[in-house]
Parts: C-alpha cells; sequence; structure tokens
C-alpha cells in the first residue's frame, strides 16, 4: 500500500469508521461520513473533467468542507491549492492563475471576490460554494451540499507516492510560490511524527496504519487537536491537522475567524482536546491571559487533557513559554524551526527543563553553510545559511529560476535554503538568528530584527513588537521597533530604548518606537515586515 495522503486516510476510515474525524461547531464527522463526503466530492470533480495533478483551490475559513474536499482532491490524485482567505481581486486572481486552477471551493462570504476574477480564469471546470451566510452570485457555481446530495462516492483507486502536494507559501518577499513536494515522502514523514504523539511505534508501512490506530482509539489515546491556525498555511495544516489525521486523530475548528482565545480554551475543555497547534508568542499570550481571567460566566477551564503544545513559524520565546508550563504543569511545548520549504529543528521545553530562546536541536539532515558552502564550524562566531535536508521539495510551481536559487546540491546532497541565517553552538545546536532579507544595516552592523523583538517584548507593558529599518541619512539604517502595549500600560519609548540598551549592545536598541494599536501579522500570526514598516516610514 502506497504513502499516500488519500490511501492511508482510507484505511484509517475503514479500521474506525464510527469514531469522530472532524468537528466545526456543532457538525461533527464520522471517519466514514469524512470518507464518504470526500468521495463523492471527488466524483463531482471527477465528473468535472479534472483528472490527476488538476489544480483545486480552497478559498475558505477553517471549517469540516476545507477538509473535505482537500480530501477529495487527494483521492483523485488531483492538487489542493491553499488560497490566503485574505487576498482580494489581483491576489486572488494571481493565485488562481498562477496556480492553474480547474475547480475552486469557497466560502459564500467569499463570493464577492470570487465573482470579479472567475471571468479571467478560462481553465475553471467547476466552481462550489460553502454557504457561510449571505453573498454575491456566482454564475455556475453549486452548493456543496448539493455536490455532496448529487454525485454517488468515487470508487477507490491506486494511487502514486510521486504525487503532487503543493503548497502555496506566502508572499513576504515577492508573489506566492508553491512549494511542490512527491507525496510520499511527505506523507510518511508525518505518520512518523504522529504516531509517537499517541505513543505508537510507527508502521513499517502504510498497510500497518489501520491496525495501529484501531489499537489507539480502543485504549483511548486517540489525539485530539486543534489547529488555532488557519488550515490554509501551513503550520495549521501541517501540524494541526494533517500529522494527528494521519495518526488517526480527530481536528476540531474553531468558528471565530481570528484567535478568540477564551473559545479555545473552552473548545479544550469541551472536546478533551490533548494537542493544540499555535504561532509562538501572538498566540501564547492572548492565552495565557484567557488563562488567567477564568471563564467569562465565573470559573476556571479544565485543561487536563491539553498535553502537547506545538508552534512554528514565529519567535516562541523563553519566557512565555515559562508563563504557559506555570499554568498547564503537565504540559511538553514543541517549537519547531522551520517553513514550507522544509523541517530545520525543534526545541521542547517541559516544567523544570528550560530552554533559550532561538535554539534549536537541529534535524539530522540539516547543515548550516557559509556563503562558499563550507560548513559553519559549531562554537565558531560564523553565521551561515540554514540548508534543510532529507525530504527536500522538488520546487517551486513554474518557476525554476527561484527553484535553483532555493533548492541547491552540496556534495551531492540536495538542500533546502528558505533564507535563514544561523549560527551553530559548540554543541550543535542551532542559534536561529532571522530571515536575511529582514536583516538591518545600521552603521556598518547588522541586526536581526528577532533578536530585538524579544528585547523589546520583555518590556513590561509591551504586548507585541515588529522591529524594522527605515532610511536614515546617518545611519543608512535606523532600527525602529513597531510595537503594541497591553491594556491599561502607559509604557514610554524612552523605557523601551533603555531596557533594550540593558539587554543588547547599544547600536542594535531602537532608535525610536512606534505604538500602534495592534502589530501587522497574518492570521497565521507571523509578521508583516512590510506593513510594519509603512507605519515606521509613516511616523517620521
Amino acid at each position: 500500500m502506497e504513502m499516500h495522503f488519500a490511501t492511508v486516510w482510507e484505511s484509517i476510515a475503514d479500521a474506525i469508521p464510527d469514531e469522530i474525524a472532524i468537528v466545526h461547531a456543532d457538525t461533527a464527522r464520522t471517519w466514514s461520513e469524512y470518507d464518504d463526503r470526500a468521495a463523492r466530492v471527488a466524483q463531482a470533480l471527477t465528473e468535472a473533467g479534472l483528472g490527476p495533478d488538476s489544480k483545486v483551490a480552497l478559498y475558505m475559513y477553517n471549517c469540516n468542507e476545507y477538509m473535505e474536499a482537500h480530501y477529495a482532491a487527494f483521492k483523485m490524485r488531483g492538487v489542493a491549492v491553499n488560497v490566503n482567505y485574505r487576498y482580494l481581486d489581483e491576489e486572488l486572481w494571481y493565485l488562481l492563475d498562477n496556480s492553474d486552477a480547474e475547480a475552486i471551493v469557497f466560502h459564500s462570504s467569499l463570493a464577492d471576490r470570487v465573482a470579479k476574477v472567475v471571468g479571467r480564469l478560462p481553465k475553471l471546470k467547476l466552481l462550489v460554494v460553502v454557504d457561510d451566510g449571505p453573498g454575491a452570485d456566482v454564475p455556475g457555481a453549486q452548493a456543496y451540499e448539493d455536490v455532496v446530495a448529487g454525485h454517488e462516492p468515487m470508487e477507490r483507486i491506486e494511487r502514486s507516492e510521486d504525487d503532487i502536494y503543493m503548497l502555496y507559501t506566502g508572499g513576504t518577499t515577492g508573489m506566492p510560490k508553491g512549494v511542490m513536494y512527491a507525496i510520499g515522502g511527505l506523507c510518511e514523514g508525518f505518520i512518523m511524527q504522529g504516531f509517537p504523539m499517541v505513543g505508537l511505534e510507527p508502521p513499517a508501512d502504510a498497510s500497518g496504519v489501520g491496525e495501529l490506530v484501531k489499537g489507539a482509539a480502543e485504549a483511548g489515546s486517540r489525539m485530539v487537536s486543534i489547529p488555532c491556525a488557519p488550515l490554509m498555511h501551513g503550520t495549521g495544516c501541517w501540524l494541526g491537522w494533517f500529522i494527528p489525521m494521519s495518526a488517526g486523530g480527530k481536528i476540531v475548528t474553531t468558528t471565530s475567524r481570528s484567535l478568540d482565545p477564551h473559545e479555545v480554551l473552552q473548545t479544550i475543555e469541551d472536546h478533551k482536546v490533548t494537542a493544540l497547534t499555535i504561532v509562538g508568542d501572538s498566540f501564547a499570550k492572548p492565552l495565557v491571559r484567557a488563562i488567567d481571567e477564568g471563564k467569562p460566566g465565573g470559573g476556571t477551564y479544565d485543561l487536563s487533557t491539553a498535553g502537547l503544545f506545538m508552534s512554528s513559524g514565529v519567535m516562541w520565546t523563553t519566557e512565555v513559554k515559562q508563563q504557559m508550563l506555570d499554568r498547564i504543569e503537565h504540559a511538553v511545548l514543541v517549537d519547531a524551526m522551520g517553513s514550507s520549504e522544509g523541517s530545520m529543528g525543534t526545541q521542547i521545553m517541559m516544567k523544570g527543563m528550560p530552554t533559550e530562546t532561538a535554539k534549536f536541536q537541529q534535524m539530522p539532515t540539516t547543515k548550516v553553510f557559509t556563503d562558499d558552502d563550507k560548513e559553519v564550524e559549531p562554537g565558531s562566531d560564523q553565521v551561515g545559511m540554514v540548508a534543510a535536508g532529507g525530504n527536500v521539495p522538488l520546487g517551486y510551481y513554474k518557476d525554476e529560476e527561484k527553484s535553483a536559487r532555493t533548492f541547491r546540491v552540496i556534495d551531492g546532497v540536495r538542500y533546502s535554503f528558505p533564507g535563514d541565517l544561523a549560527q551553530v553552538a559548540a554543541d550543535g545546536t542551532l542559534i536561529l538568528l532571522g530571515r536575511g532579507s529582514q536583516v538591518i544595516n545600521t552603521g556598518g552592523e547588522k541586526v536581526f530584527p528577532e533578536e530585538v523583538e524579544e528585547s523589546v517584548k520583555r518590556v513590561e507593558g509591551i504586548l507585541d513588537c515588529l522591529v524594522v529599518g527605515i532610511d536614515d541619512e546617518k545611519f543608512g539604517q535606523a532600527v525602529t521597533a513597531v510595537a503594541s502595549r497591553v491594556d491599561g500600560s502607559d509604557v514610554d519609548e524612552a523605557t523601551v530604548i533603555t531596557s533594550v540598551k540593558n539587554d543588547l549592545a547599544g547600536y542594535k536598541a531602537p532608535k525610536s518606537v512606534v505604538f500602534v494599536e495592534s502589530v501587522p501579522r497574518a492570521p497565521n500570526g507571523k509578521a508583516n515586515y512590510k506593513a510594519a514598516k509603512a507605519l515606521a516610514d509613516a511616523s517620521r
């Protein structure tokens, strides 16, 4: 049996058909229902003329239908395309056109945007709308539930481990790019990660998944996961959905379309959630505050089942991790250093096991190379580019130039270079410095924003912060903090600058602090440096 998400999930549906697979609001689907509904959508895609490698765009908020339609694309060997629900006309058209989308499944609340671009997308063969309230009419669009009811389930087929899986990565450095993986390697990697989370040895091959999952269900040890981040981003999709689902887990999505920490905590209690996927400090801080506030009607949340917190993509500082462990002492905090282009390292923190911010145990396949492709010596002060080995993407969709720059062979080994700079400590741990594209050059010195952001966020009264460089006649670039305050705080610029100078070398301290109501971030919590820089420039 091939390592393929659809085939693995089908075997799980056969093994535990009556266990709950997905939940959104009051709607729960068993594994049997999840499989059946996905198969009916897959049949609709096939009848519309889509086949292996056809692209199916998903333009939705977190919901059951997102997961069903994605599974449907897997079933018919198509390629699901994640579309950021914040995209407007030109951004939406670009991604649908660039991905060669032949079908789009979208929420009715986003229909007005879809209506504006469908006329410019001649490859579209099927439009399916998921009802989430009033929306514009899109000619030719079929209601999702009508599609499910109007088709028989597609017969199961053999698939290839060489089928393409693609994840579009956000446009922080240019337009979004579709990162392509061979699905077999990705599926195998996720199974190897997911099974130990429920105390099981990973199966030798895909044929053993069903039996192991059935045993876990009978023992009451299935994972129950909340992807707090959007499913249309890699963190929420991979950590919060694919990994636990491939171990037979139950996925619970919240109804709020931005982080509602009280809803998350109540969902943990209601569904006995065992694992949460968050995005660093920007999610962890509100959760800590909500724990302290307690239930709106009084009382505390029962978080006794919440044993695993996973994060990726942004800074998760030691101080905030400690605050979480002070409140949930049994928790295991897993901080994954990675990107859509590959996994590079992890940091695990538990009660009584302190760690340092931005220090990661590197994967066995991870290296750090200097500009001339020499390995960085552990314990040296050399700064190099992090290279992720192992299951390296095939490349970017329709972009050979960027693929050649990002995915390179050194000494016969293929690596991915997502753009992160790091040093290597004497003990071999990675000291993450930041994304090379964000480095600030000030007065002849290089400053990594993440280091300064961490220092600013330690200042009492500061809630969140991004650090950017703005043009400066004297320094070339002036280090500038864009920060938000905790409600009720009156912390001022001088206090922040003085605190950072007591923490870091003077040249790293902000020359100015721009206070804003909310620090600009994407829905998944990732920094929006472009917007932060615009705010900093506008304040001058």
